[in-house]
């Protein structure tokens, strides 16, 4: 039996899933026995404001390794310490409890890759199918 082996290609401008919410929106491809996503966020755009309604939780309790591509963001935890994310970055953020909340930091969208913890973020009501 001869075992036929593919390349699979996807692009996030074609996303198994879009999770969406107020200023932001985030994209999953699921490859590899992986998934990925893709965070868009507008200036303005806060976790505890706009994603924390329909996760049920004050903070965001998920962890995350990723890559920024683009903009800036804050990793603020429970303890106070705030750490400013910005392109070039590979970042772990630490599961919760107790949490932690991220906001865009100036006037330019905010665009990061997730490698780890993108099957559950923003995972609650917010999720919509395509």
């Amino acid at each position: 039996m001869v075992r036929m082996l593919q390349v699979i290609l996807k692009r996030f401008e074609n996303p198994d899933e879009v999770r969406t919410f107020e200023k932001g929106k985030f994209e999953l491809v699921h490859i590899g026995g992986m998934t990925i996503g893709r965070a868009t966020y507008a200036p303005g755009w806060k976790w505890s404001q706009h994603v924390a309604p329909s996760a049920g939780t004050s903070r965001c309790q998920v962890g995350h390794v990723g890559l920024v591509l683009s903009g800036r963001a804050t990793a603020a935890m429970e303890d106070g310490t705030v750490t400013e994310m910005k392109p070039g970055d590979l970042f772990f953020v630490p599961p919760g409890p107790p949490g932690h909340d991220s906001w865009v930091v100036g006037d330019e969208p905010y665009v990061s890759l997730h490698f780890v913890g993108a099957g559950d973020y923003a995972a609650q009501k917010t999720s919509k199918m395509r």
